[in-house]
């Protein structure tokens, strides 16, 4: 059911910002634990109602206009950037929601294809837009499926709930260990000690190219051998108890996730504990079944990670994100983060010709609206 509350007649914008991923990489759709946290990057939708049924959209970098007739169901189109769009604002419209029409102008400051989540921002923003103009509002829980749905529908990524999640429920200096299996959700601090530097690896990728569907279709192969309803019912004994009937491909790929769903409640704990040393041997570690038994990362992360861990001042690098490029992520000392960043960015285009883009974050909140 929906909440009222008064719609908005006059110009005003709706923001929602990226997510970086400090542990539990593709342990979502597995059932698991993961810890993202929302980032001070954001797409922002500038809206100005219209007295028709039409929503021209038009974006920074593409002044050529998308428009949507919201009295007709709207439907995917090619590989578009505004099916992520499209999706949204039909699954409202299918929950009942009369859309007024409106002239959007989406603008971010949130790279595409970096691993950050640009898509669930696009579709957490959108789905605020309608929300605002509707003066009508789902539980928060349901917006985020909602955009993930969209996901699926029509931009083709078979997505798991964590980044439409993480978009949604962001808290300021918190990140989010969530259970995508029973959904809940606890905030957990970030110390001012440390800050998250972001990298960009400046390879582009592109989840709807297939290798993300592939490595979900080959957990759940594993899940069929093993006889579970998910990975999130394997022990690391297990596995090894069973790995004679698990072909090799399958069983790294359980084994990767295995093992980061227990390193999500591990990473907490050494977050809580202050003990940076094992906060850092976990990203680690994750990285390196990334790498090696999920094989999603690639030669550029795989140099920042090793260049990382000779940088004085940075805790544990690990990649984050869905992978095939994008970006890195690092727990670096809050005292010499600036440094820290400059000299990684350094090395990195020292050893590869790359000038990466990279900034640090604090935990950001989530949705925002701005009238006027």
């Amino acid at each position: 059911m929906s909440s009222p509350f008064e719609p908005v007649t006059v110009p005003f914008a709706a923001s929602a910002p990226g997510r970086v991923n400090l542990i539990g990489e593709h342990t979502d759709y597995n059932d698991g634990f993961v810890l993202p946290m929302a980032i001070e990057r954001h797409v922002t939708i500038r809206v100005h109602p219209r007295g028709d049924r039409l929503a021209v959209l038009r974006t920074q970098r593409d002044r050529r206009p998308v428009t949507l007739d919201l009295t007709e169901t709207i439907r995917p189109v090619g590989r578009s950037w505004s099916n992520y769009v499209r999706g949204v604002i039909e699954g409202y419209r299918i929950h009942g929601f009369e859309i007024p029409g409106f002239d959007a102008e989406i603008s971010a400051t949130l790279p595409a294809g970096a691993g950050l989540s640009s898509s669930a921002a696009i579709e957490v923003a959108m789905a605020t837009v309608v929300e605002t103009l509707c003066g009508r509002s789902l539980p928060r829980a349901e917006m985020a499926i909602l955009c993930q749905q969209a996901e699926h529908e029509f931009a083709g990524v078979p997505c798991g709930i964590m980044d439409q999640f993480a978009v949604c429920f962001g808290k300021a200096g918190h990140a989010l260990q969530l259970d995508c299996r029973s959904r809940e959700a606890v905030a957990v601090p970030i110390d001012a000690a440390v800050r998250v530097l972001v990298f960009d690896s400046g390879v582009k990728h592109s989840l709807a190219d297939g290798e993300y569907a592939k490595r979900r279709a080959e957990c759940a192969s594993a899940v069929r051998c093993l006889g579970v309803s998910s990975l999130r019912d394997v022990t690391a004994a297990d596995l090894e108890a069973a790995a004679g009937r698990l072909p090799a491909t399958e069983l790294a790929r359980a084994r990767h996730v295995v093992g980061e769903i227990a390193r999500v409640p591990a990473f907490v704990g050494a977050l809580a504990d202050r003990d940076w040393d094992r906060a850092g041997r976990l990203m680690g570690e994750s990285h390196r079944s990334l790498s090696v038994d999920y094989a999603v990362s690639c030669g550029e992360l795989d140099r920042i990670v090793e260049l990382a861990a000779g940088v004085p001042g940075i805790i544990g690098c690990r990649m984050t994100g869905g992978g095939f490029g994008g970006s890195a992520v690092a727990l670096v000392e809050a005292d010499r983060a600036e440094e820290t960043g400059r000299v990684l960015h350094a090395a990195y285009r020292d050893a590869t010709g790359i000038d990466a883009v990279w900034f640090l974050t604090a935990a950001g909140a989530g949705p925002s609206v701005v009238v006027g």
